[in-house]
């Protein structure tokens, strides 16, 4: 099989010097990508290039993204893969206009070429970015979908129930949960809402893996 893994994390430009972007390292998705190359798949991993764990890889078709809007070109020209595992960190924000506030209280819209620093008091505008996860199914109509779900708000119960709705409104295959509000380990949803609990990295791995068949 043909399997796509998404990994690390898309940066958004705020001005020509300055980034949106978050924390992930791009090490699980990579790790995954190892594992399916091991086990004879064709493998390949887009990893976004702030990602920190950036290990080079033999027998690997790595891609870098940038912003939002390149990964979506790089998987949508991808589009007869037979199986793509949606790890990467997507903002869920760009940059729009920047402003000043001026003596008087009003807003003073600034040109983004480079933002002073030390002009006063900044406020920035911030725009979703495109949902990418609710556009693989039109890209990819008969291959396996799987997406993650990282939830630091809330309980087990609740992040389980984010992946639910996640796989529900996006057409997945299945989800993997994980985060400060799922606690240890990784959760695993299937299309059919099973929920079940996976140990570690390895665990995680297995179980994804015995998807691309």
């Amino acid at each position: 099989m043909h399997c796509i893994v998404t990994a690390g994390p898309t940066y958004e430009p705020i001005d020509q010097v300055r980034r949106l972007t978050n924390h992930s390292t791009g090490r699980l998705g990579t790790g995954l990508a190892k594992r399916l190359a091991a086990d004879g798949h064709e493998v390949t991993l887009l990893r976004g290039r702030l990602a920190t764990h950036n290990e080079c890889l033999e027998g690997i078709d790595l891609q870098e993204f940038k912003t939002t809007t390149d990964l979506a070109e790089k998987l949508e020209r991808l589009a007869k893969a037979d199986a793509i595992f949606h790890a990467a960190a997507v903002c869920d924000f760009a940059a729009g206009q920047a402003f000043r506030r001026a003596d008087d209280g009003q807003l003073e819209p600034l040109n983004q070429g480079k933002l002073g620093t030390r002009d006063g008091e900044l406020l920035l505008e911030l725009k979703p970015t495109p949902k990418l996860i609710a556009r693989l199914r039109d890209w990819f109509a008969a291959a396996v979908l799987i997406g993650w779900k990282y939830e630091v708000d809330g309980d087990r119960d609740s992040a389980l129930g984010q992946g639910q709705t996640q796989i529900v409104e996006n057409q997945t295959n299945g989800c993997v949960v994980n985060g400060p509000a799922y606690g240890n380990g990784f959760g695993w949803l299937g299309s059919k809402g099973q929920a079940e609990q996976l140990a570690g990295q390895a665990e995680l791995f297995a179980k994804l893996a015995g998807l691309a068949k």
